[in-house]
């Protein structure tokens, strides 16, 4: 059986599908669904968005440099799905999800605050690629939820249930596999 050449595309998949939630100057607020966002760095600790420069949250990120992401799970699925969907422009999503924005202590920008891990961004740079622009941040803090921390102070991450994204879709993940790579170490390298 052979292999297909399709046109070049982004076949990267899943995707971690994250709430980022966003301030502007006056106040307004907004939470919506990026799925093409990454780890980049971990010292300083650093992460990117890319948002189409069309989105209603875009000018909020472009404006005050600030954004946090929300981790998502399974019981999130419909809000994290309809933030995608829905416009800030049209509908105030935290109102018509009953989600809760909880303060920051480091930007203007909301928590979430039914995500079980929040991470609160300041932009350091912004890349104009095309279709998407994206914002490289720097973690200014990491909000744990406390209800999946183990005994030993340990986050319990599969507890939370975490979403990701797939070509139009949502699947649950959380089936640990073991250990592989750091774990194992061989004499002699």
């Amino acid at each position: 059986m052979g292999k297909q050449i399709w046109k070049p595309g982004n076949m990267l998949y899943p995707l971690p599908a994250v709430l980022v939630s966003v301030a502007d100057r006056e106040g307004n607020t907004n939470l919506f669904t990026v799925a093409w966002t990454g780890t980049i760095n971990s010292d300083p600790p650093m992460v990117s968005v890319s948002v189409r420069p069309e989105r209603y949250s875009y000018h909020m990120i472009d404006e005050t440099g600030e954004f946090v992401i929300n981790l998502t799970t399974e019981a999130l699925a419909y809000a994290t799905d309809y933030c995608g969907v829905k416009s800030g422009r049209d509908v105030n999503k935290w109102q018509e999800l009953k989600l809760t924005p909880i303060a920051g202590e480091h930007v203007g920008a909301p928590m979430l605050a039914e995500s079980p891990v929040n991470l609160e961004c300041r932009v350091t740079k912004k890349l104009m690629l095309g279709t998407h622009h994206m914002f490289l941040a720097e973690v200014l803090a990491v909000h744990a939820d406390e209800r999946y921390m183990d005994e030993s102070g340990r986050f319990c991450l599969n507890d939370a249930k975490p979403l990701v994204y797939s070509h139009g879709k949502y699947y649950a993940v959380g089936k640990e596999l073991g250990k592989f790579g750091y774990s194992v170490q061989k004499k002699g390298r």
